[in-house]
């Protein structure tokens, strides 16, 4: 990365951005400001900033905050400027003991924090509309699917009901379903709509599909997550952000853990793993012989089914890079 003159944290809320500048050479806190969150105040204030410094010579840094973020990266990205989006968690942890909090404050923590790291950051790119769009998609179908299966439990509660009251309640509880799972289908129609106008996109859905136990709910939060495949170098690198991958628990003498996986961790592709994981084992002879085989010598159920799901990953990444589909040798064994 650049040595930049000026460092910019910038705290965004829905309706505002907290900005605190700071030299890079003489580490002087700026003034802080405050925008309003819309596309002109920011193109007013970018436009302001790079005239006065240079484009080249400011680094803007501010946290991953979803879509209240898009504006700002958009922009940034439109004028060329250089910039990262940095995750909320890793900020704060690297802090240790905070007193207080106001909005000036945490951008002067992303301010501090962006100095410090600069030359290992690395700089970041605006969501491209059609992957934010499979996000705001699949994010709705998660609030369906919950909705449905909160519905569906109410069920239980009809052997305690009167007759009377039975009929009402069942009648209106299973118009709910129905049209939660019409609105359902018609979300994973405009998810796939979505994905086949983009040709490496589909393509991508395509090829990760063809590994055993693999569905379409998988490879699209692969595509949501990975940005398409852009943003995680190695299926290592996925592994740890999906809490699959096994870090030592070792201090001194005394402390001799076996290796465990992070709490930390996107817990929804860690559960759509899991699933993927107990398909393949149930489809793929491969995959079936390495858990059989595994438990067999006294291996944790649990471990082995972990291993498998970065099996999985390393497939995904193995046919990304080739761009070709998955083939199970087994097939074609004599």
């Amino acid at each position: 990365m650049k040595n930049y003159s000026l460092i910019i944290g910038i705290d965004i809320s829905k309706l505002k951005l907290d900005i605190i500048g700071i030299d890079a050479n003489s580490e002087t806190i700026l003034q802080h400001q405050i925008i309003e969150n819309t596309v002109s105040k920011i193109n007013s204030f970018l436009k302001k900033v790079i005239k006065k410094y240079g484009i080249n010579d400011v680094l803007f840094s501010f946290e991953n905050t979803g879509v209240y973020g898009y504006f700002l990266a958009s922009s940034l990205d439109k004028m060329n400027v250089d910039y990262c989006n940095l995750s909320a968690l890793e900020i704060h942890r690297s802090i240790g003991i905070k007193r207080g909090k106001s909005d000036k404050i945490d951008a002067l923590v992303i301010a501090k924090y962006t100095l410090t790291n600069r030359f290992k950051l690395k700089l970041s790119v605006a969501t491209e509309q059609h992957l934010m769009e499979l996000k705001l998609l699949y994010t709705q179908r998660e609030k369906v699917t919950k909705a449905i299966r909160q519905f569906q439990n109410n069920k239980e509660t009809e052997l305690f009901l009167p007759k009377e009251m039975l009929s009402k309640f069942s009648k209106s509880n299973t118009s709910i379903i129905k049209n939660l799972k019409r609105n359902l289908k018609l979300i994973d129609t405009q998810i796939v709509s979505i994905i086949n106008i983009n040709s490496s996109l589909k393509k991508d859905y395509e090829l990760v599909q063809s590994i055993p136990g693999i569905g379409p709910q998988t490879a699209s939060y692969l595509l949501i997550v990975t940005k398409g495949f852009t943003c995680f170098e190695n299926a290592r690198q996925l592994a740890c952000y999906a809490g699959v991958a096994p870090f030592p628990y070792q201090s001194g003498s005394s402390i001799r853990g076996r290796n465990k996986v992070s709490h930390l961790a996107d817990k929804k592709l860690k559960s759509l793993l899991n699933m993927c994981a107990l398909n393949a084992k149930k489809y793929d002879y491969q995959i079936k012989i390495y858990f059989n085989t595994k438990v067999d010598e006294g291996k944790n159920k649990m471990l082995v089914l972990n291993n498998i799901r970065n099996k999985l990953l390393h497939r995904v990444f193995a046919v990304i890079k080739r761009q070709q589909p998955y083939v199970n040798l087994h097939n074609f064994a004599a």
